[in-house]
C-alpha cells in the first residue's frame, strides 16, 4: 500500500479482547481508522460503536467485508469461525489480521494461508507477543549470546479451575468443538509461537493430552516435547486444574540461562558469569499497539511484520502434533 495513503479497518466480532488489547491499538495508530465494527448482536454492536467512536456497525460479517469504505479487516471471533470469515476477507481482496490461534486445527489454517498466498494479500496473526518490548529484549539477549549456545527450553503453565469452569457456564475456550484442547489451545499458542520467534521452527513435535477433571469437553491437561531445526530441545506442561497459578519458562544454554513468564509481567532474568540481571519491562495499555504499529509499517513501510500468516501456519502444525491432530 501507498505510504500516504490512510487504512480503513474493519473489526468483525468486536467483544471483550477489542476493549482494550486491541481495538483501541487500531484507532491510535497513525495513518490507520477504525472505520466499522460487526457484531451478531446488534445493539452491542452499535454500543461498541457509539462508546469508542467508531463511525460504522454492523451485524453481518459479509457486508462489513464487502463495504468500499473498509480496506483491511481484523477478525477477532473465537477461532471456529476464523477460517469462514478469512476466506470471505481473501475473496474480497483486502488484507486481514485473524486473532490466534489461526484455526482451531493445522488443515483449516493451512486453507486460510494458500486463499491469502494465492492471492499475494498480506496476512497477519495475533501472537502480539512477538512484537512486545520484553519479548525483544530477551531475543536480543539470545541474539547476543548471552548465554552461550541454546541447548533447551522447558514451560510449566498451570492454573485453577475458575469459576465458568466449576459451574458449568458456557465458555467458549472450553467447548471442544470450538477449542479441542480448551485453555491449551488459546494460552499455549501464544507461548509456542513465540519459542518459535526467540529460537527457530520446530521439525519435531509430539505429546499427550487428556481430560482429567470431566468438567468441560475439551483437554485440561497436556504434555508436549519438541525439537527445534537447530537441535534446540523443548518441552511443556499444561495444566488447567492446578491448585495454583504458575507461568514459568527456562532457556537454558551452555553459558546461563534466561527465566520468563509468557502472561504475567514478572521480570525478565538473566544469569551467566556475570552475575544476575533482571529486567521489568511493563506492557503498554493496549497490549496489541506494537503489533498493531508493526502492521501499519509492513502495509505502508515495507517492513515486515514478524507474525505473518506463514509463521502462525507453522504453529498450528506444532499444536497438532502435540495433540496428535496431524
Amino acid at each position: 500500500m501507498k505510504e500516504d495513503k490512510r487504512i480503513r479497518w474493519g473489526i468483525i466480532g468486536c467483544g471483550a479482547v477489542t476493549e482494550v488489547k486491541s481495538g483501541p491499538a487500531y484507532q491510535n495508530t497513525e495513518g490507520f481508522e477504525l472505520l466499522a465494527v460487526m457484531r451478531r448482536n446488534e445493539e452491542k454492536a452499535e454500543d461498541y460503536a457509539k462508546r469508542h467512536g467508531v463511525p460504522k456497525f454492523y451485524s453481518n460479517a459479509e457486508e462489513l467485508i464487502v463495504d468500499n469504505e473498509i480496506d483491511a479487516v481484523y477478525i477477532a471471533t473465537p477461532p471456529d469461525s476464523h477460517k469462514e470469515y478469512a476466506l470471505k476477507v481473501a475473496a474480497a481482496g483486502k488484507p486481514c489480521c485473524i486473532e490466534k490461534p489461526m484455526a482451531p486445527n493445522y488443515s483449516d489454517s493451512l486453507e486460510i494461508y494458500k486463499a491469502f498466498n494465492d492471492k499475494n494479500l498480506p496476512l497477519f496473526i495475533a501472537y502480539y507477543r512477538r512484537s512486545l518490548p520484553r519479548f525483544t529484549k530477551v531475543k536480543e539477549w539470545l541474539a547476543n549470546g548471552e548465554i552461550g549456545e541454546v541447548r533447551q527450553i522447558r514451560w510449566q503453565l498451570t492454573k485453577q479451575p475458575n469459576e465458568m469452569d466449576l459451574s458449568g457456564e458456557y465458555n467458549w475456550r472450553t467447548d471442544g468443538k470450538i477449542a479441542p484442547a480448551g485453555y491449551f489451545d488459546d494460552l499455549a499458542s501464544h507461548g509456542l509461537d513465540l519459542f518459535v520467534y526467540l529460537l527457530g521452527d520446530i521439525e519435531e513435535a509430539s505429546g499427550i493430552a487428556t481430560n482429567q477433571m470431566g468438567l468441560y469437553t475439551a483437554k485440561d491437561a497436556i504434555i508436549g516435547q519438541w525439537k527445534h531445526k537447530n537441535g534446540i530441545l523443548g518441552s511443556g506442561s499444561w495444566n488447567f486444574g492446578s491448585y495454583t497459578r504458575e507461568d514459568v519458562v527456562e532457556i537454558h544454554g551452555s553459558k546461563g540461562k534466561i527465566l520468563f513468564s509468557v502472561f504475567d509481567e514478572a521480570p525478565i532474568t538473566l544469569i551467566n558469569a556475570n552475575g544476575e540481571e533482571q529486567l521489568i519491562i511493563e506492557h503498554p495499555e493496549h497490549v496489541q499497539e506494537f503489533h498493531v504499529k508493526n502492521i501499519k509499517d509492513h502495509l505502508m513501510g515495507g517492513k515486515e511484520h514478524p507474525s505473518l500468516g506463514k509463521s502462525a501456519l507453522h504453529t498450528s502444525w506444532v499444536m497438532d502434533r502435540i495433540l496428535d491432530q496431524v
